[in-house]
């Protein structure tokens, strides 16, 4: 009896799940000069306080295995005052893939100048554009994407959520920084689209939960109040702010009836969109018929949508329904994360794209590039798949948190900022995102509830692109330069 206990000890012990770390030395020239660079990579399991009952204790069981590129600059003597930046992506259910490979990390996939997909096989090239030069870079995958996965026995739908997820992504920085020993860095999150989620939740677990004081956020493609983006019958709002992205899409697509520059277009349609357009849908059935016809006719004007249709569609454009129409007679559909692609649908007649043009064109680059680099440049070997971008998550995820109410972080960031008078804001946005549009960014943010005496810690960006701002080579370049700035300014 007693030698099978021992037994089960033994294997109990060797079933326990271990950090699988790989460390490799690289380099890379950034403004000219070289910097040679650690990569650190690999899965670290995370631990959750719980009580044995067995033992009437508290003890560490280990719940998940998360999978992380970190990049620590090698010719760095005091790391007390070299910046680090965690970096995520979205969806929800997206690896970090897409920042790591296509603007911060030191290597980057290559596609044509403008973001479209090259001739297969793909390649990785040496990142000019990298902000390793600034600050050490650490790239997480959230449960159930990249390699991250639940340890044995353990359930990956109980991250599927917001809470979870903030708690999990969260905990990760706190021990990352504990193990390698950054507490006194200055510390930056960047994320991407739902990442920008993300890291405002964070912002405020990590100070509450933890005591980590941020120096900054990089904010990329943003969504921080979820009633600017949802179209429904009882919400006039996404209707107003998509306009001024509708009308960059349409002065791109040549639809539009009057010259000028991007600029002269989106500051009319912005004019319209909130004045005239927005005091219409408040007066919804007292419009008067030329009051509403007034708004037809400028609302076709600025969207390049037809009259007819916006007469039929009760003054309301639905992004589904532009990314169909406005094309529709040249057989095209316009991307919904970038607005300057189009894609060709099997039925010109259907109500709703079938696929999105962009993500048509990266996804193949991307996962083909990564899923190389990991195992070729890395050395991180497993057979598991890599997710990109994990269905099963975002189509399950929960929002129990924001029951009978619509997902909003606006307020968690408001707090941080309150808090921290020092944290600062970087917020980029593209012209031709139709999933998170600009006007939708400016809204949530003059919205905040800000003392004016922080407002100052707010920078906005803008970019000649869309989602992905930094598949746009122009736009990649002027990346640089602006987040570079901001990072020695918020340090």
């Amino acid at each position: 009896m007693a030698e099978e206990s021992k037994n089960k000890d033994k294997d109990e012990k060797k079933d326990t799940p271990k950090d699988n770390i790989v460390i490799s030395k690289h380099s890379v020239k950034i403004g000219g000069k070289t910097i040679k660079y650690t990569v650190t990579t690999g899965t670290m399991v995370l631990k959750e306080e719980i009580v044995d009952k067995d033992k009437d204790a508290e003890v560490e069981k280990p719940r998940a295995q998360i999978f992380f590129v970190a990049y620590t600059r090698d010719d760095v003597k005091d790391k007390a005052k070299r910046p680090l930046t965690f970096s995520f992506n979205g969806g929800p259910g997206s690896s970090s893939v897409w920042l790591h490979l296509g603007v911060l990390g030191p290597r980057r996939v290559v596609l044509t100048d403008e973001g479209e997909m090259p001739k297969p096989p793909f390649k990785l090239t040496d990142n000019e554009y990298s902000v390793l030069d600034e600050t050490d870079l650490v790239f997480i995958d959230p449960m159930s994407t990249g390699f991250s996965r639940p340890v044995e026995g353990e359930k990956s739908k109980e991250w599927h959520s917001f809470t979870k997820d903030i708690q999990s992504v969260g905990d990760f920085i706190r021990l990352y920084t504990t193990r390698y020993n950054r507490w006194l860095s200055p510390k930056f999150l960047a994320g991407e689209s739902y990442g920008t989620t993300r890291a405002a939740g964070l912002s405020g677990y990590l100070q509450d939960r933890h005591g980590m004081m941020l120096n900054g956020l990089m904010l990329i493609s943003v969504v921080l109040d979820f009633t600017t983006l949802d179209f429904n019958l009882n919400n006039d709002l996404p209707f107003i702010l998509f306009v001024p992205a509708y009308a960059a899409t349409a002065w791109y697509h040549k639809k539009l009836n009057f010259k000028g520059s991007l600029k002269d277009v989106i500051k009319e349609a912005e004019e319209f969109a909130l004045g005239e357009y927005a005091t219409a849908l408040l007066k919804g059935a007292s419009l008067t018929p030329e009051e509403r016809e007034n708004i037809v006719q400028k609302l076709s004007r600025y969207t390049g949508i037809s009259e007819e249709f916006i007469r039929r569609s009760n003054l309301r454009i639905e992004d589904r329904h532009y990314f169909k129409e406005l094309l529709r007679e040249r057989g095209k559909t316009v991307g919904r994360l970038d607005s300057r692609f189009t894609g060709i649908d099997r039925l010109g007649v259907t109500e709703t794209i079938e696929y999105d043009p962009l993500f048509a064109q990266v996804n193949g680059p991307y996962t083909a590039a990564f899923n190389d680099y990991i195992r070729s440049e890395l050395k991180f070997e497993t057979d598991s798949p890599y997710e990109i971008l994990s269905e099963k998550v975002w189509m399950n995820w929960s929002y129990s948190y924001f029951q009978n109410q619509y997902v909003n972080v606006a307020e968690t960031l408001r707090q941080a900022m309150t808090f921290n008078k020092y944290m600062k804001i970087y917020v980029a946005n593209g012209y031709f995102d139709l999933g998170t549009p600009y006007s939708a960014t400016e809204y949530t943010f003059d919205h905040l509830g800000l003392d004016e005496s922080l407002r100052k810690n707010i920078s906005m960006y803008y970019y000649d692109s869309g989602h992905m701002m930094y598949i746009h080579m122009p736009s990649l370049k002027a990346m640089k330069n602006d987040l570079a700035k901001f990072i020695k300014d918020a340090s």
